[in-house]
């Protein structure tokens, strides 16, 4: 088996501004290309100009690189952290081929890469490039991992069950995966994994991390495992199937993220108390991080419940954790409105709706202030976390390399009974 090469979806726009540096060609022109062009979608063909040349397809149009390592590719203002309060636009710098695509009335940019040069810009993108080699090795590890996972689930499945939800009038519980994307492997989000090329700062250890952990996977009873992470566990971390579909994975379980139990605790935050207790006290971990608190009016708070979920709550009287996961994360909110009363998870559904991008975390506790006739004018949310807190918590991994644990301690500190194999 050798490394598979990735199609990316990068940018979905009406119109893509690129730049080409160094020779590339395309299937229908042999001749070299190189500069700045333009690609539109002129009544349903694709449409690319710069540079005195002219390009139509009805469906796609691919440059490839002369020489690969001597070429690179930059797609201008490349949305990053779509939907999350860290959105912003800026321009990334590929390796690779460019595949320009009609997708639906919008063009997608897809920068099409091999497996390990994608790693050395995963990890550079999800964690600072000049963290320690061990911890670049971790993530260069667990991010090899998830792809061939996916991959491979992609491969043995023949229906793909986009945004799972259960609907009933006093429920919703949903929860979002990476979805088959099909129109290419992965997107370069946060949705899937943080993937921006070049464009960040890449030192000789992310080089070094791909390089010599090249192949390894984790695996579980001859399977790629499913590794995944996050950027706060909160001192526990969470199961898989609390997070996603109820699917156990034995080596995605909730463990403490320190050397032992803190004193006094468990991991297992399901009990409403322990919960609260372990938000308060913020007891020792690897990941250990200051509580976060959001605060809202019952105006400003009642608008967004309203807004998020499209539905008339009235005035927001209430929200009761009905579900906690091990972590302490809540997988089942009740919200209390004058007009409507409704149950809804899973976390992220949870998150979303209490906020205009992403709640950091569905760990929080929830105090009311300022009781008028029965209804609180004022809520404080208090958290604990980052994420949805399964599998590796980038945080705490962080703490973990600098503390001079070695990348396979780390990996098998959040993945307990996977075993550390090389593939190819």
């Amino acid at each position: 088996m050798g490394q598979p090469l990735l199609n990316i979806g990068i940018q979905t726009e009406t119109e893509i501004t690129f730049l080409l540096k160094g020779d590339f060609v395309t299937e229908r022109r042999k001749e070299t290309l190189s500069g700045r062009f333009k690609a539109v979608l002129n009544k349903d063909i694709v449409e690319i100009s710069g540079q005195g040349l002219f390009l139509k397809s009805k469906n796609e149009i691919t440059f490839v690189p002369v020489d690969a390592e001597d070429s690179s590719l930059v797609l201008q203002s490349v949305t990053i952290g779509k939907n999350f309060h860290w959105e912003k636009k800026e321009n990334q710098k590929f390796t690779g081929s460019l595949k320009i695509i009609k997708d639906g009335e919008k063009l997608t940019a897809i920068n099409i890469v091999p497996l390990e040069e994608y790693l050395v810009s995963v990890i550079s993108s999800e964690m600072n490039s000049a963290s320690s080699l061990e911890l670049l090795k971790a993530h260069a590890i667990i991010s090899r991992s998830w792809i061939l996972a996916q991959l491979d689930k992609k491969k043995k499945s023949s229906q793909h069950n986009l945004f799972p939800f259960i609907k009933t009038e006093d429920e919703i519980i949903k929860w979002w995966d990476r979805e088959d994307h099909d129109k290419f492997d992965f997107c370069s989000d946060d949705h899937c994994q943080r993937y921006q090329g070049i464009t960040k700062v890449i030192t000789e250890n992310s080089f070094r991390a791909v390089e010599e952990t090249r192949g390894i996977v984790l695996t579980e009873k001859n399977e790629i495992c499913d590794t995944r992470f996050s950027k706060c566990c909160g001192g526990i971390t969470e199961v898989f199937e609390n997070v996603w579909e109820n699917v156990e994975h034995k080596y995605l379980k909730n463990i403490s993220d320190y050397k032992f139990d803190p004193e006094g605790f468990k991991p297992d935050l399901r009990d409403e108390k322990n919960a609260v207790r372990w938000i308060k006290e913020v007891p020792q971990a690897f990941c250990n991080t200051h509580d976060r608190k959001v605060i809202y009016s019952q105006t400003d708070l009642a608008k967004l419940i309203n807004a998020k979920s499209e539905i008339d709550f009235g005035d927001i009287i209430d929200l009761i954790p009905v579900e906690r996961g091990y972590s302490g994360r809540i997988i089942k909110l009740k919200i209390i409105g004058s007009k409507k009363t409704l149950t809804i998870g899973k976390e992220l559904f949870i998150r979303k709706v209490l906020s205009k991008t992403h709640l950091y975390s569905s760990a929080f506790i929830v105090k009311k202030e300022k009781i008028v006739e029965g209804v609180p004018q004022k809520f404080i949310l208090t958290g604990a976390g980052w994420g949805h807190g399964v599998g590796l918590c980038q945080i705490g991994a962080a703490m973990m390399g600098e503390m001079g644990y070695s990348f396979d301690e780390i990996l098998i500190h959040y993945f307990r009974g996977a075993e550390i194999k090389r593939i190819y």
